[in-house]
């Protein structure tokens, strides 16, 4: 039995920026197979004065899991491409963090496996975030409950929230 093709798109992680219009370029020039694309772009946010967040992995471990999270949304949904880059580093208010794009011929799947996408990663991919504020203190995020139900919501046969 023939193995599937690889699933067009990719996964980063790294300190460079990303250009949301060229990834989406990457992932669908020359197709004319998919109907519905779906994205996400997180954002480092100035939440009580955040002045700057860093973000931090193991290399190899966080690329693995995310690859991991990626087949396994393949797997749920009839995808045509994904892609998912994730930042580390020192970030600013406003910068992006994260990016996911997801194609499929019809947009419900590739809206729902956008969702299912950033809900994983958020509660799985192995990241350690730490924020500074002005007065220079700084203190390690914490896992958050809303963020574990989001990714529960998954595993009902109805994951609508």
């Amino acid at each position: 039995m023939a193995s599937p093709s690889p699933l067009p798109g990719r996964v980063a992680v790294g300190e460079a920026s990303f250009d949301i219009a060229a990834e989406t370029a990457l992932l669908t020039e020359g197709r004319a197979d998919i109907g519905g694309l779906a994205s996400f772009t997180g954002l480092c946010r100035a939440d009580s004065g955040l002045a700057a967040m860093t973000l931090e992995h193991y290399p190899g471990m966080t690329e693995a899991a995310i690859a991991a999270i990626r087949e396994e949304a393949a797997r749920r949904w009839p995808l045509l491409g994904a892609t998912v880059i994730h930042r580390v580093g020192r970030l600013l208010p406003g910068e992006p963090i994260v990016l996911v794009l997801t194609a499929s011929a019809h947009r419900l799947a590739a809206l729902e496996s956008c969702a299912f996408l950033i809900d994983w990663l958020k509660t799985r991919a192995p990241f350690w975030k730490s924020e500074e504020f002005p007065d220079g203190r700084t203190r390690w995020v914490e896992a958050k409950a809303e963020d574990d139900a989001m990714a529960e919501r998954w595993s009902r046969p109805d994951p609508r929230p």
